[in-house]
């Protein structure tokens, strides 16, 4: 696998009104090969502070414009990013790893959430009250929150940006974002074409940095930073909320997930495993919500694993640059590390490999799949970011509930069923942010509906009015008339 060698320019990082090419840097790196994509511009916790004044100015001017211009210039946005899809797509699988057909999705949905919120900022607004006073009137108004710190991750390079910037944007939040390591240039790349829309300097900031800890201090203890919104792993989640406390700012954590998959003996098997596959082998089982624990009622498991191995066995791993391709390469080494020890322990004690198992080469895992997996095992216990479909079975509805509500993780839950009865009680006893009864992919291409989980996977909802809820501040006005 070769990678075709045009230049990659987007290395310079964006903030206090210009781009700067920095003395630090740290390389990114394609992870199918391993080859540099090039040097990005390395900030710090000085660039950070710099930042953080000229949002400061920023905010003055962007506040002032008037909802339906703001709207109007994420509609801009929203065409260059869809002008740009090919090469946007194919930078996020350079960065990355995933196959190019999905990050041509991307794009789509990522601009998605520009469109929506570009619409819905000319909608903001507030209420007239009934005042218990004749001689007085009440209203109240809506206000953007302020500056706002965005951490994204790797897994969706623009999609999980434009979740969090097109909802501040449009109510008039300014944003200083940093994006993961491993793909900060398709993070440049959309600040280039959030200014060629004509959104105004330092609205949109953006600071790759490989030291996230220190980078990060001065935003947290900086009290004109009112809002924090962070997607990654529960730890980190769980740190940045307390250092949210001492300033008390707003925070909005998606984190961690451990999507089970109930499939009951009455489901349409052929039909449940498609999105079990739909599900857990996108992005080569990288994203928050993939099916991550597949129970099945134990009177169809044995027909159900064997549909699901043979789908399994007709994905093609290989060159994600290449539309041929359904997994392409975990992101880092350490990714591989993790599943290689989910897995060996799962066959330790006693399940089975009936497609797959192991490293192919490289950062390559093989679409998997485990029957017979013991339920104390760690890949049942531990959220899986790889290409691994454990399953195990289950005998009564309670059970089912019982097993997949003991997680500590609350963000996606999946099921499977033609009872109509049993759908309602699935859907309400689902202790998930997000439930897919009959769906695997409930939330795909709906950037109108609210995303988000419970328990240890966070807090706040983004997408849809929820998500734009999160970057304003309601203000109560009280007028007498004398």
């Amino acid at each position: 696998m070769t990678l075709l060698h045009d230049p990659v320019t987007r290395t310079q990082a964006y903030f206090a009104g210009t781009w700067h090419a920095l003395p630090r840097t740290f390389e990114v790196r394609h992870p199918g090969t391993l080859e540099s994509l090039g040097a990005v511009a390395d900030c710090g916790p000085d660039d950070a502070r710099h930042a953080i004044d000229a949002a400061e100015r920023a905010f003055t001017g962007w506040r002032a414009v008037t909802p339906h211009g703001r709207g109007e210039i994420l509609h801009r946005w929203n065409g260059l990013l869809l002008a740009h899809r090919e090469a946007l797509a194919r930078l996020m699988t350079l960065e990355m790893g995933k196959p190019i057909t999905e990050t041509r999705g991307e794009v789509d949905y990522a601009a998605g959430f520009v469109r929506w919120y570009a619409e819905e900022a000319g909608r903001l607004g507030g209420e007239r009250l009934p005042s218990r006073a004749a001689h007085k009137r009440a209203m109240t108004a809506q206000e953007p929150v302020g500056i706002v710190y965005a951490v994204t991750p790797w897994n969706f390079p623009a999609g999980m940006i434009t979740r969090k910037a097109a909802p501040a944007l449009a109510a008039g939040c300014v944003m200083i974002l940093k994006p993961a390591e491993q793909s900060p240039m398709t993070a440049l790349y959309l600040a280039e074409l959030w200014l060629e829309a004509g959104g105004p300097p330092d609205t949109l900031q953006v600071l790759p940095a490989s030291d996230a800890a220190a980078f990060t201090a001065p935003l947290m203890e900086d009290l004109r930073v009112r809002k924090l919104t962070f997607t990654g792993s529960t730890a980190v989640g769980r740190l940045l909320y307390g250092q949210a406390a001492r300033t008390i700012k707003r925070a909005s954590l998606e984190l961690g997930g451990h999507a089970p998959f109930l499939v009951f003996a009455d489901a349409d098997l052929e039909r449940a495993a498609a999105e079990v596959v739909a599900s857990k082998f996108r992005n080569a089982g990288q994203t928050c919500v993939s099916t991550n624990r597949v129970y099945v009622q134990r009177e169809v498991a044995q027909p159900f694993t064997e549909i699901l191995t043979r789908l399994t066995a007709a994905l093609t791993l290989g060159d994600p640059l290449l539309d041929s391709t359904h997994v392409g390469p975990l992101v880092e080494q350490a990714s591989l590390d993790k599943i290689g020890r989910q897995v060996e322990d799962a066959l330790a004690r006693g399940a089975r490999a009936t497609v797959g198992g192991g490293v192919r080469d490289g950062l390559y895992f093989q679409p998997t799949v485990l029957a017979d997996v013991a339920p104390d095992s760690l890949i049942m216990r531990e959220e899986t970011f790889g290409p691994v479909a454990p399953v195990t079975t289950f005998g009564t509805e309670e059970e089912a509930l019982a097993l997949a509500n003991a997680s500590e993780y609350g963000l996606a839950a999946y099921a499977y069923t033609r009872d109509l009865g049993r759908a309602w009680r699935l859907a309400d006893r689902l202790e998930y942010g997000i439930v897919g009864i009959n769906d695997g992919l409930p939330t795909a291409g709906a950037p109108d509906a609210p995303f988000g989980g419970v328990k240890n996977s966070g807090i706040g909802r983004e997408g849809g009015r929820w998500g734009m809820e999160e970057y304003l501040s309601t203000k109560f006005i009280s007028m007498g008339i004398g």
